[in-house]
């Protein structure tokens, strides 16, 4: 595999993916809740009639517009990088991916490029209700746009509702509806956007805490204070209930993700959660990936969060490398030589084509038997890392194996984070319901610090969603080292830099017009 695996090519590439990702994430999380906000305030202003409640729509609009235009522009790279960077990856399943990709084109980008003109150009050209209908529609697009690309990562991290053609070599969609509603896809759908509506709800608290450290706008940060500390508990909730159907999924689907977020190396019975470890090498030449895990657990708690079980099985990494008889889990290495034989049957099929047509169709029935699907097909990928000579095979065996240091940590700031968040969110609340935020400085700085630390949070999440899945770009039927182009390492180099400067320059620009327009404060009058 090594001798014919151009490795800098796929790091290069996933870390340019990785890094137009991050910086388009910046600005989604903040634009999904945000909208929803806006809109509540705006309902107010039009049923009560008050132009407080007019003034802080306009202010939280104006950050929502200046956040929207830059996230655009590197959403629109990501999708590029699909067809420039990972070519194979949109061959093979071009026909099931591009489906959501392109509704979100048709159908809410054009309802955001609608209605987002009439929210804030529409002021006092259009009736309070049709620009309140207005706010509305871009909320709702926005969190359709969310919907339609969650929905396509979703699908690579568990494919379903589609068939393998073997006449193109391609994945094709047979079933839209198992697609969308896919437990994993509802689970990640509303676990991203409750993420992107705790973010708005603890911006909105932590830029109105500034206003009342600085003495300003004391009215007007209270109400805020009262609507986005309430969203931002609603939006930690849901956040909680989806991030408990999210684990039940992975358990199911990405056993070996799980593991890794735990540090399970062995599979056990009552599996217990890990609250904080530390791992030490064994220094095993036949398992690199073996580690000793040191750490304070909470016990069966991890079979209950997977499995809502007490005493159920949790797979380490050890039982999905080497394989568990007793639990009827086979082997990578096993996995490899059906996914291997899989890949030969395909070949086959295209050789006899012209020369053979009995065999030809005897083939193709293959690719259509269940059976032979579930057992033989489901495992193409693990092909990739296939070797007659299982010492060879072994040297590999690594990178079935995601990182696991940063999956385990990231996924406890994660949590930890949003634990804090929950607790300044409820404060927030109490306090502004009953009139006592009055100077409590000590809490304005924490809501402020909060701020940053939510971005942290969510981008931790984004982090164990996709390093976890590695090395898979489609579960268990395309690895990374098959999905690049086939394009030179400089080129892709060149191309990093370039967006990374660019990137980094609009970052700036845009934190420089949302501090600026932040200093200035609702407008009066």
């Amino acid at each position: 595999m090594e001798q014919f695996v151009d490795f800098s090519l796929i790091d290069w590439s996933r870390a340019q993916f990785a890094m137009t990702a991050m910086y388009h994430w910046l600005f989604v999380p903040l634009t999904l809740g945000i909208t929803i906000i806006i809109a509540i305030m705006e309902t107010i202003y039009v049923r009560t009639g008050k132009e407080e409640w007019k003034k802080m729509t306009k202010f939280w609009m104006t950050l929502f517009g200046i956040n929207f235009a830059v996230g655009v522009a590197t959403g629109l790279i990501l999708e590029f990088e699909f067809g420039t960077n990972w070519s194979n990856y949109s061959w093979f399943v071009g026909d099931i991916f591009g489906a959501p990709l392109a509704i979100e084109g048709i159908m809410a980008f054009f309802m955001e490029a609608t209605f987002v003109a009439v929210m804030f150009f529409g002021w006092n050209r259009v009736s309070k209700k049709f620009h309140l209908v207005s706010t509305w529609m871009v909320a709702l697009a926005v969190n359709l746009s969310a919907l339609w690309i969650l929905v396509a990562n979703a699908w690579m991290q568990n494919p379903v509702g589609m068939w393998f053609n073997p006449e193109t070599a391609r994945n094709e969609m047979i079933d839209f509806w198992a697609v969308l509603f896919s437990p994993t896809a509802i689970n990640k759908f509303f676990h991203a956007a409750a993420s992107g509506w705790v973010t708005a709800g603890v911006f909105v608290v932590g830029i109105s805490s500034w206003f009342l450290l600085k003495n300003r706008h004391k009215e007007v940060s209270r109400k805020s204070i009262l609507i986005g500390a309430l969203f931002g508990l609603g939006g930690s909730v849901l956040v909680m209930i989806t991030g408990d159907g999210s684990a039940r999924q992975v358990a199911q689907v990405q056993p070996m993700k799980l593991a890794v977020i735990e540090g399970l190396y062995e599979g056990e019975e009552g599996a217990a959660f890990s609250i904080a470890g530390y791992a030490k090498s064994t220094n095993n030449p036949e398992r690199p990936y073996e580690k000793e895990m040191h750490s304070i657990k909470i016990p069966k708690m991890l079979s209950l969060l997977a499995f809502h079980e007490f005493n159920a099985f949790v797979p380490g990494i050890t039982d999905l490398i080497e394989g568990n008889d007793e639990q009827g889990i086979i082997s990578a290495y096993e996995k490899a030589i059906r996914g291997k034989k899989a890949q030969q049957m395909l070949r086959q099929f295209k050789d006899t084509k012209d020369t053979n047509p009995v065999e030809h169709a005897r083939l193709k029935a293959l690719f259509e038997d269940k059976e032979w699907i579930d057992n033989y097909f489901r495992y193409f990928g693990y092909g990739y890392y296939y070797d007659e000579d299982i010492n060879v095979f072994r040297t590999n065996i690594a990178r079935l194996v995601p990182n696991i240091p940063l999956n385990y940590w990231t996924f406890r700031i994660m949590v930890g984070l949003g634990c804090i968040f929950i607790i300044v969110l409820a404060l927030a609340l109490w306090w502004a319901y009953k009139r006592k935020l009055e100077g409590k400085k000590w809490f304005y700085y924490v809501a402020i610090i909060c701020v940053p630390l939510v971005w942290v949070c969510t981008m931790c999440g984004w982090a164990i969603a996709e390093v976890g899945r590695q090395p898979w770009v489609i579960q268990d039927l395309m690895p990374t080292v098959s999905a690049v182009s086939q394009v030179s390492v400089g080129a892709v180099k060149t191309t990093f830099i370039l967006f990374a400067v660019t990137f980094t320059i609009l970052l700036i620009a845009e934190l420089k017009i949302m501090f600026m327009q932040i200093k200035k404060g609702p407008k009066e009058g």
